[in-house]
């Protein structure tokens, strides 16, 4: 790609591998990576609120990469 068009890649992308829990009764997912493409976030554990409704499951990520709430949803394939 063009710097530009990496650029554009990198500023958008976020990855990372590592061990998750989820707490049913609190409502939560809690990730601890071992690796990340934010070096900051290895080896710290980040809870998130978590919800699943009929197909779809959402985590809220209360402190996004760009300032304020980051929302993933997850939808069953039929």
């Amino acid at each position: 790609g063009t710097p530009e068009e990496n650029k554009a890649v990198v500023l958008g992308s976020l990855a990372h591998l590592g061990t998750y829990k989820i707490n049913e009764k609190e409502g939560t997912f809690s990730i601890r990576p071992e690796a990340s493409t934010y070096p900051n976030w290895t080896g710290i554990d980040q809870k998130r609120a978590l919800s699943i409704s009929k197909d779809e499951l959402k985590i809220i990520n209360p402190s996004g990469s760009r300032g304020g709430t980051s929302t993933l949803i997850l939808k069953r394939a039929r």
